[in-house]
């Protein structure tokens, strides 16, 4: 994973030797000497304030509106390509373009960068015997499938620390989803499926975010993070993970049989019986329940292009229009995605193999990591002033696919076949780095264009994109059957974005000369949502065991509409209704 993030460090830009890496989590200010030299007139957040004709040359003669990362300059865009007069149509443009942009990152971390990251897990034997499953399956839920579902969250945080001017939307967006996963889910979830709680899991989850909560709260609040405590987010993460796994090996020990039955404080486990739908790469969606029982011969074109087909028409016919449309706007990414990223599934008998696909794989995805990482100035890069690396890429990766190609059937994945799971989570993790360093930007562009903070934007915007794959998830897990597992989810998966987001986003913008970042909250909003997050978490640590963890509709109401609270006083507090006295 240290290689795919990697590629959003790289987006930071350079800071003087010996200065203070400064991240505002307020409204965007220039930061740095030579910005600080400008005043507060050259923000690029005043650039509305200037005349319509004034516009353009303000955006490209102001060096806080140059965008340090990405493919596209969003500013440059909005300002210079569109004339003021149709400024509304290169806004509503931009929101389409944000709307497909997290849908690339929901698509990549479902289909391909958690089937891989699961595939991975097999082949480093982490959950290969039955002997070993108590300790196992819950090391595999904490680390490989948090790390598979917070990936857009993560990498968005990781961009957006990258960049002083958007440090903000990581706080924003971390803080939002926090209060949104645990008041709107949590209580949809109560409201969809009145349930029993697990005591001590939902106890031992809330204890550990709510830590998290109060050390961001405290580095907020002296305005500074050093390296002791950046590694601190990560070690109490680590220490998670630890309690996690021996709670459940003491537990389980007590029972004495390590593969039982879940107890009535544990999430309920669907079986394999029980499970609602695979969700890799190369399921029903793309007519693997359609394949003949008995198997024939194929040729490596046929092979091709039905690996390469991301629907199933059978599929298509029977489901309602919505879904039919939906699919449409995915069919494009779906493909890219399948021509660049492959996926080992180790629940097949082939493993995935689809020998013409994954020799194609041997070029396409060294070439995706290379031209997105940095935003492909590496993969331009020419050596000795003479050859492109992109090139250098292609032919070495051409001469690979060939071999592979000539020493391998159809029919029999290659012994060396688990390499291709680590080669897809390399591509799937710099495809979520280049969506979510565009989904910054464009964040960064729409809050110049309304003058809004970072912080507004990060918890709502960002945060609902992040979360909006969780909350159908999680209310299609309570529907199902499983409102315990659902609930834990809530409270569980949020701990690794919020202790992995802030403290590797912050790790990775030190260095041996300065490890120092500093935080300097300059808006009342910052602390509003700091606040509301603690205290919806207190609501719940305090509510849930007073109701013996029985929860029902009432529950449910009161976290929806503290949120709705929460959500009012937020846009108050924003638009300056809600201020602090200055006199």
């Amino acid at each position: 994973g240290a290689t795919g993030l990697a590629g959003a460090l790289s987006l930071a830009g350079a800071q003087p030797a010996g200065t203070p890496l400064l991240l505002d989590v307020g409204r965007t200010v220039p930061l740095g000497g030579d910005a600080l030299s400008h005043g507060r007139g050259l923000d690029c957040w005043e650039v509305r304030k200037q005349n319509s004709s004034e516009w353009c040359r303000f955006i490209r003669s102001n060096p806080d509106c140059q965008m340090d990362g990405g493919f596209l300059d969003y500013l440059n865009g909005v300002f210079c390509v569109f004339p003021p007069r149709l400024l509304p149509l290169a806004v509503t443009l931009y929101a389409l373009w944000l709307l497909y942009l997290f849908i690339i990152l929901g698509v990549t971390a479902e289909k391909f960068f958690c089937p891989n990251l699961s595939a991975i897990s097999t082949n480093l034997k982490l959950s290969h015997n039955v002997a070993a499953f108590s300790l196992t399956c819950p090391l595999h839920g904490v680390t490989f499938l948090a790390f598979g579902n917070g990936a857009p969250d993560v990498f968005s945080a990781v961009v957006a620390f990258s960049d002083p001017r958007t440090a903000g939307l990581a706080i924003g967006a971390i803080f939002g989803a926090g209060v949104f996963v645990t008041t709107v889910v949590a209580g949809g979830i109560a409201l969809v499926k009145p349930f029993t709680a697990a005591s001590r899991p939902f106890l031992r989850d809330v204890v550990f975010y709510m830590l998290a909560v109060f050390l961001t709260f405290m580095v907020l609040y002296f305005g500074r993070i050093r390296l002791g405590e950046a590694l601190g987010y990560l070690g109490l993460y680590v220490f998670y993970v630890v309690t996690v796994v021996l709670c459940t090996w003491i537990h389980r020990r007590q029972r004495g049989d390590g593969t039982a039955p879940p107890g009535p404080w544990e999430p309920e486990m669907p079986t394999d019986s029980e499970e609602p739908e695979p969700s890799g790469t190369n399921s029903s969606d793309y007519g693997e329940e359609y394949r003949p029982l008995l198997p024939s011969q194929e040729t490596s074109l046929r092979i091709l292009t039905t690996a390469l087909s991301p629907l199933d028409y059978r599929k298509w016919r029977r489901k309602p229009w919505y879904w039919r449309l939906f699919k449409a706007f995915r069919v494009p990414v779906e493909l890219v995605l399948l021509l660049t990223v492959p996926v080992v599934d180790p629940d097949k008998d082939d493993l995935n193999w689809k020998r013409p696909l994954n020799c194609l794989h041997i070029l396409t995805s060294p070439l995706l990591c290379i031209l997105t990482l940095k935003s492909g100035a590496y993969g331009l890069y020419q050596i000795q002033g003479i050859f492109p690396v992109w090139g250098l890429v292609t032919l070495v990766g051409s001469v690979l696919a060939i071999i592979i190609f000539i020493t391998t059937s159809n029919e029999e994945p290659p012994k060396y076949h688990c390499v291709f799971a680590f080669l897809g989570f390399l591509a799937s993790a710099m495809w979520i780095n280049a969506a979510a360093t565009e989904l910054v930007n464009i964040l960064r562009t729409l809050g110049i264009i309304f003058q809004l903070s970072n912080t507004v934007l990060g918890l709502t915007l960002l945060a609902w994109g992040n979360s909006i794959g969780d909350t159908f998830s999680d209310l299609t897990m309570a529907r199902q059957g499983y409102p315990r597992m659902a609930f834990s989810a809530c409270f569980g998966g949020i701990i690794f974005n919020i202790l992995v987001g802030v403290g590797l986003g912050c790790l990775l913008q030190m260095s041996s000369s300065q490890p120092l970042v500093k935080l300097e909250p300059d808006s009342l909003l910052v602390w509003v949502l700091a606040g509301a997050l603690g205290l919806s978490l207190v609501f719940s640590f305090v509510s849930v065991p007073a109701q013996c963890f029985q929860l029902g509709k009432a529950y449910g109401i009161c976290l929806i509409a503290y949120y709705l609270v929460f959500l009012c006083v937020a846009l108050l507090t924003e638009f300056r209704v809600i201020h602090l006295s200055t006199s």
